[in-house]
């Protein structure tokens, strides 16, 4: 199992990265500014988010395989289907579905993951995301070759085939039945009440904080690298690479030891994070590939560890807790470029980029909140 999840989120991973990786590409060819750049990973974020809650009931209540090989085949379409000559609105919505798709599968491997391991999950899903971060490290570079040797798009379309093998290997793996035993609240009633819960919160906040960083530091890494450092987009196409090797060193480093995986680790890594955004921003160092990649490395344990505790917390629903918890980082992915590109096309891209420290602190704030839940006993629902 964890082999196919592992190949899938290397494909989540390098679709993550794509609007950033070709941010400059896309603006000259489109013509936008850095907030309509950031509107495009807040795109994706929406369709992330539409896929990530809404696949949280259905793996909790139907078979898992037909819902795998759908989510992937919709973001194959999705991505093979952008072409030299889209318009910004059509791309638009091809993010839009490509979301849907990428954050449908997000959920049910979440889900898949924690229902396997229970109380030992942690450390299998730090793992599996582990493949997020090698997908996003190439994605980059994977985006450098198809604009030297075609165009943009072939990176798209590349990444929309790898989707495609995916959804071929899920038709010959044997995916686990859902539970015997369903929940007999109606699911709209079951999600309101996981959404507004106090033990919810927490996980909510660290995933808005980190999903919107993750997003924002990905997408400005070509303009603060060329605007504010004078460094050509292939340098921030780099930083991009550096942020994402350092999540992947992280996540490796805290999956070494279960004694790390607690919830007190966010706030370590929110702090570190906030000052690792805040010192490079002041300093205008130049070693812009070290700042991205430390700020990554004190990151790399967050999303992993807040989607396996939130699952811990509400053991009778994993899907639907993940899901939801998935669902507000979505959120946070969406609201967090498109403010940080506002805030740069009004007061400049180094003051853009040091407003995400912000975010980085919030994350460090519901580790503490997080930090005083006590979960429930699992119970076998089979």
């Amino acid at each position: 199992m964890l082999i196919l999840c592992f190949s899938a989120f290397v494909c989540f991973g390098v679709v993550l990265v794509l609007a950033g990786a070709n941010q400059a590409e896309i603006a000259a060819d489109l013509g936008l500014d850095l907030a309509r750049s950031g509107l495009l990973v807040s795109t994706l974020a929406i369709g992330i988010g539409i896929g990530v809650v809404g696949a949280g009931p259905l793996f909790d209540r139907h078979a898992r395989r037909p819902l795998f090989v759908g989510s992937t085949l919709l973001a194959a379409a999705a991505l093979i289907f952008v072409d030299a000559n889209i318009s910004y609105s059509r791309l638009l919505v091809h993010l839009i579905a490509i979301g849907v798709g990428i954050g449908a599968y997000d959920t049910l491997i979440n889900a898949l993951v924690i229902e396997r391991f229970r109380d030992r999950a942690a450390r299998p899903m730090t793992i599996v995301h582990a493949g997020a971060t090698v997908g996003a490290m190439f994605g980059p570079a994977l985006a450098g070759f198809a604009i030297t040797q075609l165009h943009w798009t072939a990176s798209f379309h590349w990444t929309g085939y790898a989707h495609l093998a995916l959804a071929a290997a899920a038709l010959a793996y044997p995916f686990p039945k859902p539970p015997a035993r369903l929940p007999t609240r109606p699911t709209s009633q079951k999600t309101r009440h996981l959404a507004f819960t106090p033990a919810m919160l927490p996980f909510a906040a660290i995933a808005f904080a980190y999903v919107g960083v993750e997003a924002a530091m990905t997408i400005f890494a070509v303009p603060y690298a060329n605007g504010v450092l004078q460094l050509s987009p292939d340098h921030g196409r780099l930083a991009i690479s550096a942020f994402w090797s350092g999540l992947l060193v992280g996540r490796i480093g805290s999956a070494a030891s279960a004694k790390l995986l607690q919830p007190r680790l966010f706030i370590v890594a929110g702090l570190l994070g906030a000052a690792c955004i805040v010192a490079g921003v002041v300093s205008k160092s130049a070693e812009v590939l070290v700042i991205f990649g430390l700020t990554g490395l004190a990151w790399g344990c967050v999303y992993p560890l807040m989607i396996a505790l939130a699952g811990r917390q509400f053991p009778k629903t994993p899907g639907t807790a993940t899901g939801l918890a998935a669902g507000f980082g979505a959120a946070g992915g969406f609201a967090v470029p498109w403010l940080t590109g506002a805030i740069g096309d009004s007061w400049g891209v180094a003051t853009a980029v040091g407003s995400i420290a912000f975010w980085s602190v919030v994350v460090a704030a519901g580790g503490m909140a997080a930090a005083r839940l006590r979960p429930p006993p699992f119970e076998d629902l089979r």
